[in-house]
């Protein structure tokens, strides 16, 4: 994906943000709890928090948490939610914070966003000595038959490089690490991954996937054709045809500790 298609993408989002706030799934707190654990303090920076889905389980587990969203339509949804949350309108590239200012830096499916070559130096800035960044993603456990299934009719606009485990650790091994000059501000990465689940309909999950990037961004006409038939895989499979199901997911990490002399 280029430079001015990724930009499309990453700011399809606002016009759809209510359907967001309704059907993207929170993060498993295993995971969240793994990101942290080598937090040196519990001031924490949601980047990217759209509408607040990881910026919530950050608040139920007591950290000091402050959310940075660039897009308005999101943000509104995210203060709705969270209104005793501290939400400011910013992005990783020009966070408005001060230096050393938290000891975590999550960013929840957003990571793929940055343009790390200005975001790596900038989350460096605002991260105290020995702070962490971490990336979480939400992916489909396509070790489940269905799942599997599900991932091939939806196709690349619904399902992409990020979406299953063993694309996840492939696509974020080494390509969102900071750096600045050539220099590493940043250790070496851990990857993780943790059971999750969402309760879904199949009316659900279609209305989930349909708040994907690719989806957004398609035509209405052959939006709703990939739609159609995510809606009749699912109606031909036992496991989602009637009533709610669980939809098999991890919770995936890419985490990296700031270097005390970065």
């Amino acid at each position: 994906m280029d430079q001015d298609e990724r930009a499309l993408h990453a700011s399809s989002f606002g016009a759809a943000a209510v359907a967001y706030a309704e059907h993207r799934p929170d993060y498993a707190r295993a995971a969240v709890d793994w990101a942290l654990e080598a937090a040196p303090g519990p001031r924490v920076l949601d980047l990217g928090a759209g509408t607040g889905k990881l910026t919530a389980t950050l608040a139920a587990l007591g950290a000091d948490v402050t959310a940075v969203e660039p897009d308005p339509a999101m943000l509104a949804e995210l203060r709705r939610a969270l209104p005793r949350v501290r939400a400011l309108e910013g992005g990783a590239e020009a966070i408005p914070l001060p230096d050393g200012s938290v000891d975590a830096v999550l960013a929840g499916n957003a990571m793929h966003w940055f343009d790390m070559a200005v975001a790596g130096p900038e989350i460096a800035r605002v991260l105290a000595p020995g702070g962490v960044l971490a990336g979480l993603w939400n992916v489909m456990d396509d070790g489940i038959d269905w799942v599997a299934g599900l991932a091939r009719v939806s196709g690349s606009a619904a399902v992409g490089p990020r979406d299953t485990p063993a694309a996840w650790r492939a696509e974020t091994a080494d390509m969102h690490l900071p750096k600045t000059g050539g220099a590493a501000r940043f250790g070496s990465p851990a990857q993780a991954d943790f059971p999750h689940g969402q309760r879904r309909t199949a009316d659900s999950l279609v209305a989930t996937l349909a708040t994907r990037a690719g989806l957004l961004v398609m035509p209405e006409g052959e939006r709703e054709a990939v739609l159609d038939r995510i809606r009749a895989f699912l109606a031909s499979r036992p496991e989602t045809a009637r009533g709610g199901f669980t939809l098999p997911m991890r919770t995936a990490v890419l985490r990296v500790r700031r270097l005390d002399g970065a």
